[in-house]
């Protein structure tokens, strides 16, 4: 089984229920470790921002104002004012700062639609936080902490050195 193929299968055969709580916890943790990511938003802070992986059935809306996630099945995605696609790993990897967004739009890897300046804004203010999701997801697991720090960032740089294809 491949990384990729095992990422993507629970978002397949989850229940949305289930799917929208585990993202609501770590949108949770992410937004309390790190409490001004939205600051820097400004006059966007009340727009609605979808994130569209394009090798998952679900997107996901973010609204910054009330600090909410929402998971949603496709095609029945709610409408927002930036929309972000691409693929899954790499739309984790510009939420942590993995890799240069600039780069990635123009090689047409990721597709913005919608209000770009608010986009922009939110890319900023991402980029000033220096997320870290296998930290971030430690902190929830009590006592498994460094287990699932290790676990996580090592499936992060397989996922993001190409190898994810390979990965048994």
């Amino acid at each position: 089984m491949t990384l990729l193929f095992a990422m993507i299968v629970p978002f397949r055969i989850a229940p949305l229920s289930v799917i929208e709580h585990a993202t609501r916890l770590v949108f949770a943790q992410v937004v309390a470790q790190h409490p001004d990511l939205f600051d820097r938003l400004g006059e966007h802070a009340d727009k609605r921002y979808a994130f569209v992986p394009t090798d998952l059935p679900v997107g996901f809306l973010v609204e910054p104002a009330a600090r909410r996630i929402s998971v949603h099945r496709k095609p029945h995605l709610p409408v927002a004012h930036a929309c972000m696609g691409g693929r899954f790993v790499l739309l984790l990897a510009l939420l942590e700062g993995q890799i240069d967004g600039d780069a990635v739009f123009f090689s047409r890897s990721l597709t913005i639609t919608g209000d770009m300046e608010a986009m922009l804004a939110l890319r900023n203010a991402l980029d000033d936080c220096d997320i870290d999701l296998p930290a971030d997801i430690a902190r929830m697991s009590g006592p498994l902490a460094p287990l699932v720090r290790r676990a996580a960032a090592e499936i992060r740089t397989r996922a993001l050195s190409g190898e994810a294809a390979t990965w048994n």
